[in-house]
């Protein structure tokens, strides 16, 4: 009978995070019907204009720099 009882727990504990994890099966605000357009427009000139106004970097960009050590002196052979 324990045995029955913990598997019962154990079952309900398991459904309790699933359905948490899942939403509980609610509908979400905008659908049913209701569609809401509040994306904004993306222009396709000032996408252009602010990608130009970037400057170019002057020497490469290295995200490794710190993780390596620097170049030992190079011994001729």
């Amino acid at each position: 009978m324990r045995i029955l009882v913990i598997a019962a727990a154990v079952l309900a504990l398991t459904v309790a995070s699933a359905q948490a994890q899942m939403g509980g099966g609610r509908r979400h605000p905008n659908e049913g019907g209701q569609k809401a357009d509040n994306k904004p427009k993306v222009d396709d000139k000032a996408y252009k204009a602010a990608l130009e106004r970037i400057p170019e970097p002057k020497e490469k960009y290295d995200p490794w720099s710190g993780a390596r050590p620097a170049d030992p002196a190079k011994k001729p052979k």
